[in-house]
């Protein structure tokens, strides 16, 4: 079972102050480019992989999409996307992605933000949101980058949002990795970035982009303390089709 770090009371109470959880999409610097990825919605029944408080959910319906469908493990965020949310066309289920069942063809879109890292077993997960979709349907995701999830040297300081701040130890060695952020012990899958390509490919996608994402200048100065960000890419946004 994907490790539930969110329905641990001190993990959850710290995401809950991330400027992404007080503003929503807003609040998430990556935003922007992800966005940019995203096929026209109107009309589209649309999956949300580890839909958090609903953000998503919420902005694809104002834009016209026909359904959709929030997938979340935990408990708290369910409740707390519920609870902001008043669209009988948004649908919010428990589920844990290592052992989603998804109904055939039976979406246009599918999503995730920041929530396929926590998968251990990512190759069935891929292959069933493959099958999920229409012919020519569209896969978008964010995960932190591969540099992240690599454990880092225990003296390194951490940046925005409590990411290391210098490269990876052990790149290589795929697998899990503990880190301390927001609590203890929070686990998360490292692969490297071939091995996301890979497994993408190997699942039946035709990818169309693939991006290492870093602060614009303009976001720098908005928001000076981005410029650390540029360093290194905090995280790796994908577009693939079916």
């Amino acid at each position: 079972m994907t490790q539930n770090i969110y329905d641990d009371e001190t993990f959850f109470a710290g995401y809950s102050r991330l400027p992404r959880s007080v503003e929503g999409l807003g609040g998430a610097p990556e935003w922007p480019a992800l966005r940019a990825l995203l096929p026209g919605l109107r009309g589209l029944r649309v999956l949300d992989l580890g839909c958090g408080f609903g953000w998503f959910c919420r902005f694809v319906r104002e834009q016209g999409a026909a359904h959709v469908t929030g997938i979340d493990v935990s408990q708290n965020m369910l409740e707390k996307a519920h609870a902001m949310t008043r669209d009988a066309a948004i649908t919010y289920r428990r589920a844990d992605m290592e052992r989603l069942s998804l109904a055939p063809a039976s979406f246009d879109l599918a999503y995730s933000s920041l929530a396929l890292h926590y998968v251990a077993r990512l190759a069935p997960l891929l292959l069933g949101v493959h099958q999920a979709l229409v012919p020519g349907g569209r896969f978008v995701f964010s995960v932190e980058h591969p540099i992240y999830t690599a454990p880092a040297h225990p003296g390194w300081t951490r940046g925005a949002e409590g990411r290391a701040t210098w490269p990876v130890d052990g790149y290589l060695e795929e697998g899990p990795r503990s880190t301390d952020w927001l609590a203890k012990g929070v686990i998360k899958q490292h692969r490297t970035l071939a091995t996301w390509i890979n497994t993408l490919r190997r699942a039946g996608f035709l990818l169309d982009h693939v991006e290492e994402w870093g602060p614009t200048e303009a976001q720098i100065a908005a928001q000076p303390a981005l410029a650390d960000e540029r360093q290194r890419p905090a995280f790796l946004l994908i577009a693939a089709r079916r």
